[in-house]
């Protein structure tokens, strides 16, 4: 009785760790994001009518998916793209900053918080979301900006 188990176990475990080598095989191909592009998302801080806003104001995005999220500063104020619970739900890939020519002149890497845009400039902020969530948090925080508007949410699904 003992032997007949035994050798049924040790037929079933080759079995099993075979099923499980290809399901775990399938998974991490479906799952490989260096191999992803970017999804391009651009968000203006200011605008013609109103400088003190972000458009759109509502940002919806998938966790999973690589974003490069453009932040573009055409108002003549610096601004602050800054969202604590949005920051906390993704993997920040690197913020490329760039020069009016469009020259990368810098990249930033690891846990970024909020990313300051000066006049005239862009920033680019690569991410993928890994929290799905809505973040109502979004806000320029230069003294008086958000009170006048620029304020917005993030929604990740």
């Amino acid at each position: 009785m003992y032997k007949s188990r035994l050798s049924r176990f040790s037929l079933t475990l080759p079995v099993m760790l075979l099923l499980a080598a290809c399901v775990s095989a399938s998974v991490m191909a479906a799952g490989d994001l260096t191999s992803q592009d970017p999804v391009e998302v651009t968000v203006q801080l200011g605008d013609e009518k109103n400088a003190l806003r972000f458009v759109p104001d509502r940002l919806e995005l998938e966790t999973g998916k690589l974003y490069k999220l453009v932040l573009h500063n055409e108002s003549p104020q610096k601004h602050y793209f800054s969202s604590d619970s949005f920051s906390r739900a993704v993997f920040t890939r690197k913020v490329q900053v760039r020069d009016k020519e469009g020259t990368s002149i810098a990249e930033v890497k690891g846990t970024i918080r909020e990313i300051e845009v000066y006049p005239g400039q862009k920033a680019e902020w690569w991410l993928v979301p890994v929290k799905s969530g809505i973040f109502d948090d979004l806000k320029c925080t230069i003294k008086g900006h958000a009170e006048h508007g620029m304020v917005g949410s993030i929604v990740v699904r």
